[in-house]
């Protein structure tokens, strides 16, 4: 209590340092091959995706980021062992942050897309077993996260596989690919509209007051998404009215609708990514900031400080700008060939997955995610689409993070652990 009492404004300001820290390389990784598949498609160059993601990511944050954070703080250590030494909590969250944070910039320095969830978990999980032992680790919430690694790319990836045969069907084997493009994209943009407005609607409006019950979160959501694709029909129509059944069939101009698409899916996307992954950054940050305003009290329930989401938001944004381009560059054209048509059904999975996860408090890997969704995509088109090669070496860059994660947790914990006492 003592060094808490001495040394918690200094605490929380080297907490913020490293949260911010943490959340740079959220924005320079996870950021980074979210946004890869409108960079590889073409939809999108590196400098506007680039500008897309800061607005949405950081809306994402702000607006809808607050949903993921306890599962976070609360669900995967248990905080009464740290009763008698709240101080001790404050150390390993510290740690935690720090190694999370290294071990994701070295990863984007040599554009390797990991998981920012392994890295975090796995950094609470070593400090904490070096710190009060393995009982602090509640096992059984771990199972489920871990469950969620391996079900919501097989999620991702059963979508982008329904969403690609969809295009396929009703727009690609048609005699008139380009003519039924124009009449069944503005679809596509009312399902996108309607999985980002929920979110927004049933999370973030609740930050300004406004509350909607089930039905009319539902109801308002449809009649935005109507909007969406009313205008939507009208723009594409307007704008490709004098284009022909040309080129491959029609195929090159099916792409170009598929480009504008692209921009909507990549809007949400990034909104998702930043409700979702923000709380990665400001979880073990919101949870040091309560204990030491707290005096050591480690409370169930702690409002975020005003702060916080701004923060994480920020840092996701200086990452992407800084150093997002090499792992956009591996996820963008590693993986598979993608075109604007691809790129739009693996971010519209992703995106829907991210989404429900995110509404139910599971801290999932976006990278996972997107990965099974690319992965859904190339094998609608065959395995032969796949280069394999990439994607065993990106499986096994998901290995070595857990275990990364917690080791350079261990070793910042003592070092910190002894330069406050």
């Amino acid at each position: 209590m003592e060094i808490l009492a001495n040394y918690g404004t200094i605490m929380v300001i080297v907490a913020a340092a490293f949260g911010f820290m943490m959340a740079i390389g959220i924005g320079a990784n996870d950021v980074a091959n979210a946004m890869g598949t409108s960079v590889g498609s073409k939809a999108l160059t590196v400098k506007q995706a680039i500008i897309v993601a800061m607005i949405f990511e950081f809306a994402g944050a702000y607006l809808a980021g607050g949903e993921v954070t306890d599962t976070i703080r609360k669900g995967i250590i248990e905080t009464s062992y740290y009763t008698s030494q709240p101080e001790v909590l404050v150390y390993g969250m510290m740690a935690a942050l720090l190694a999370a944070g290294t071990w994701l910039l070295v990863a984007s320095y040599m554009g390797w897309p990991v998981s920012t969830t392994h890295s975090i978990i796995g950094a609470i999980i070593g400090f904490a077993c070096v710190s009060v032992g393995t009982d602090a680790v509640d096992w059984h919430s771990i199972q489920g996260i871990v469950g969620s690694w391996l079900i919501t790319p097989l999620i991702s990836g059963i979508f982008a596989y329904l969403i690609f045969v969809s295009a396929q069907k009703l727009i690609f084997d048609t005699d008139r690919p380009l003519m039924n493009a124009k009449r069944f994209v503005p679809v596509y943009m009312f399902i996108t509209a309607v999985i980002i407005a929920m979110v927004t609607i049933k999370k973030g409006l609740k930050h300004v007051g406004l509350h909607l019950s089930t039905t009319e979160a539902v109801l308002a959501s449809v009649a935005f998404s109507a909007v969406v694709m009313v205008f939507g029909f009208i723009y594409i129509n307007k704008k490709y009215k004098n284009d022909n059944e040309t080129g491959s069939n029609g195929f090159a101009g099916v792409e170009r609708v598929f480009s504008l698409l692209m921009v909507v899916t990549a809007c949400a996307m990034a909104f998702a990514h930043g409700s979702n992954d923000v709380a990665n950054a400001i979880g073990p940050l919101s949870a040091i900031v309560s204990t030491v305003e707290h005096m050591g009290n480690i409370a169930e329930k702690s409002t975020i400080a005003w702060w916080i989401l701004p923060l994480g938001g920020a840092g996701i944004v200086v990452g992407l700008a800084t150093m997002g381009h090499k792992v956009m560059a591996t996820v963008g054209s590693g993986i598979t060939e993608l075109t604007p048509s691809r790129g739009f059904a693996a971010q519209l999975a992703t995106a829907s997955t991210v989404v429900l996860a995110s509404g139910t408090g599971l801290p999932i890997s976006t990278t996972q995610t997107l990965v099974g969704a690319v992965l859904g995509v190339g094998f609608a088109r065959g395995i032969a689409a796949l280069n394999m090669g990439v994607v065993r070496n990106i499986v096994a860059s998901w290995i070595v993070t857990l275990p990364a994660g917690a080791l350079l947790s261990v070793i910042f914990f003592y070092v910190l652990e002894a330069a406050f006492r």
